[in-house]
């Protein structure tokens, strides 16, 4: 994610800015821990007074500076997580650019139960914000469809330490699992799954989980996992946002890889640029929501967001993917 800032925040400035100001990236680690975000977010507003908080990583972290962003009405730009709590209530400084965890979950319910027709499916999930927001959207996509969950497993947040999950899970015989994690645990999960209940099954992620570093993961267990994802192909040409975003990379993170996630990075970049040069006078925080607002729809290069008061939804973008032996645009036989 930050990859993609990087790259798209070197490339405006390379153009000339945004008003003939540069653009600066402050960056600190949380290590996906809430108390640290909340450490961090107050020295970026406090100290190093920045003009706005963008892509904060995880939604465990994101809930937990909820209330300093409603406190010091910073705007809280493209978070990478689709739980509902950023969406429902509205909050009037929270900016999201991608579709909803449900939304992610709904597509993927819909291959799974429409059109390959399975009836038995689990979830396994992180026991925390983030693995409940997925849950309650697998939930939600199954109730829809009057079906409910075979079975659940959980593991704590920043361990893999996922065998009483693998094991709550295969008490039934479920033929699709639907994860919602980190890739390290989520891989762990399933080289586990595979090795000790053998069998013909999908196994489900969410955007989140970070394509790439679960197929780096993984290895030859890729075969049957698939990923809902929030914005375009990386390798779609076809796009001239797309082709921008390799461009970039290539010249300004040369060591970071393609791929789903520093490509959402890289249009949260380009669209803050976009809605900053159309402020009209001085840049400030309200102008640039109410320009945001005002304006409406940001055509970065065949890829259009658009923004309302009434449903602030960024992106339309949901798609599945396969990831061995490539990423590939899952294609239904």
């Amino acid at each position: 994610m930050r990859a993609g800032l990087q790259a798209a925040i070197a490339e405006i400035n390379d153009n000339g800015g945004v008003k003939g100001h540069t653009i600066q990236l402050r960056s600190k680690d949380d290590g996906y821990e809430p108390d640290k975000a909340i450490k961090n977010t107050l020295e970026l507003i406090k100290e190093d007074q920045v003009f706005l908080l963008i892509g904060e990583v995880g939604t465990p972290t994101s809930k937990a500076v909820l209330p300093l962003i409603d406190k010091y009405k910073v705007p809280f730009f493209a978070p990478l997580t689709g739980a509902e709590l950023l969406r429902t209530p509205a909050h009037p400084y929270v900016i999201n650019i991608r579709k909803s965890y449900y939304q992610e979950m709904e597509a993927l319910i819909s291959h799974l139960t429409d059109t390959l027709g399975m009836q038995r499916i689990s979830c396994f999930y992180q026991n925390d914000s983030y693995g409940f927001a997925g849950l309650e959207g697998v939930k939600r996509a199954l109730n829809k469809r009057a079906m409910q969950l075979t079975s659940m497993g959980s593991y704590e947040r920043n361990t893999i330490a996922v065998m009483g999950g693998v094991q709550d899970i295969y008490k039934m015989n479920p033929e699709a699992v639907i994860l919602v994690g980190t890739y390290a645990a989520c891989s762990e999960f399933i080289k586990l799954s595979k090795a000790k209940h053998p069998g013909k099954r999908i196994f489900g992620n969410i955007s989140f989980v970070g394509t790439k570093s679960l197929k780096d993961a993984l290895g030859h267990y890729g075969e049957d996992v698939i990923v809902s994802q929030v914005v375009p192909f990386p390798w779609d040409d076809t796009l001239p946002l797309v082709t921008q975003y390799r461009q970039a990379m290539a010249k300004y993170q040369g060591n970071a890889h393609i791929g789903f996630i520093s490509l959402e990075g890289y249009i949260a970049g380009r669209l803050f640029a976009a809605i900053a040069e159309k402020v009209p006078g001085k840049l400030s925080r309200e102008k640039f929501i109410q320009t945001m607002y005002r304006v409406g729809s940001f055509d970065l290069g065949g890829v259009v967001l658009q923004f309302s008061t009434a449903t602030n939804p960024g992106m339309d973008t949901i798609e599945l993917s396969t990831i061995y032996p490539d990423i590939k645009k899952l294609e239904n036989k």
